[in-house]
């Protein structure tokens, strides 16, 4: 299995960090492989994923959208079923959990579409927690109803109106905070990014996911899937599904990322497909960035994708040609869930709705006998506003 060496992912990865973290880094990487490796840990999270967060989800047969392509078979992973309807909830419980057991009593999160911060707030509910989220003003906005979830859980909401207002911006305010008060806090990060341990620890957490995925897959077919499809932003529930199967050579990991208004525009937020190498928020990965390595802004029509990084194990994964990465557009995605909508009744969020769209151009050229795995990693309530906006019915 792929284990960072030294944090690095082959040249990915690493601590890119200024002295005041190193310390609250040296800390936290200690404790994890202590704490978070121990067999009482480990029998803690996994209660709490099976009674809080309701774990295993539900492989499902979208039979319907099969036949509609007339191709390959495909199956859902129902992260949508989770607490609080997206995979967010796994890698809070895990960190959340890990926090207490350092004696950690305050909890910094930062959030986009504002899954984590729900997941964030409800565990630290869960735990006795005090939880402070930032969000960028934009996503405020744009994802109004997880903010009032989030302050009905307990958590004070901190705008961020600095920068593009959005996740990048929300994540350099977080860290800010976790310097000034690092005996006391402690910062869980949402993603398989930012400074080593982070993108391992984020992955091992939300490998919960492929793993269930893995042994359902195998008891349905007999065998494992062709293809193994998520959406990527900054990552996790793609690393998530993908981890399990990546000793795996004939399974194919697709990661769709945000092609916004187009590849060849400058909205967009295809991090691996049209980015370069780079640092950012203590990692070095590919970013969205201008020639003389300023991070550009990046637009998606989904909160959760517009992230101009992404994690580092992705980017080994790219570059060693084990995954392959596309880019769909915000109509394209739009598209998709109206489609997963109207034939399977289930409503998707806007970010699994880009791994959703690329199955038109996948899913007919494939046989019958094909099998495709699709991450679908949350529900699409917390996004209807949008869609309402974007879409006439």
């Amino acid at each position: 299995m792929n284990n960072p060496k030294n944090g690095f992912y082959g040249e990915f990865g690493g601590k890119f960090i200024p002295e005041t973290l190193s310390y609250a880094i040296e800390e936290l990487n200690e404790n994890y492989e202590k704490i978070g490796k121990s067999e009482d840990f480990q029998n803690q999270f996994q209660s709490l994923l099976k009674e809080f967060v309701g774990r295993p989800t539900s492989l499902y047969y979208a039979k319907n959208l099969s036949d509609h392509f007339g191709g390959a078979k495909i199956y859902f992973k129902r992260e949508d079923l989770a607490h609080l309807g997206a995979h967010k909830i796994n890698n809070a419980v895990g960190q959340g959990l890990l926090a207490k057991l350092m004696g950690k009593k305050r909890i910094i999160a930062e959030t986009g579409a504002g899954q984590h911060g729900v997941a964030t707030a409800a565990i630290c509910a869960k735990l006795g927690l005090n939880c402070v989220v930032y969000m960028g003003e934009e996503d405020i906005q744009r994802q109004s109803l997880n903010v009032y979830r989030m302050k009905l859980l307990g958590t004070e909401v901190v705008s961020v109106s600095s920068g593009s207002k959005t996740l990048k911006d929300a994540i350099n305010e977080a860290m800010r905070d976790w310097v000034t008060n690092v005996n006391n806090s402690y910062y869980l990060i949402g993603s398989v990014i930012g400074p080593h341990p982070y993108p391992l620890m984020v992955r091992d957490f939300q490998s919960v996911i492929g793993t269930e995925a893995r042994e359902e897959i195998l008891k349905v077919e007999k065998k494992l899937p062709n293809y193994v499809i998520a959406c990527v932003g900054g990552g996790s529930n793609a690393m998530g599904l993908f981890y399990p199967f990546v000793e795996d050579k004939d399974v194919n990991l697709v990661g769709v990322e945000a092609g916004g208004k187009g590849v060849d525009t400058n909205e967009h937020s295809a991090t691996l497909v049209k980015g370069s190498i780079g640092v950012l928020h203590g990692t070095k990965t590919y970013l969205i960035q201008d020639d003389d390595g300023q991070i550009t802004e990046t637009h998606s029509i989904s909160a959760g994708l517009d992230y101009p990084g992404v994690g580092p194990e992705h980017s080994y994964l790219k570059d060693s040609e084990r995954a392959n990465y596309v880019a769909v557009t915000d109509q394209q995605a739009l598209k998709a869930l109206a489609l997963t909508s109207n034939l399977e009744g289930i409503i998707p969020a806007l970010e699994p709705a880009h791994a959703l769209a690329y199955l038109e151009e996948l899913a007919p050229s494939l046989g019958k006998d094909q099998i495709i795995l699709l991450g679908l990693s949350g529900r699409g309530d917390k996004d209807i506003s949008t869609i309402m906006q974007n879409m006439s019915l």
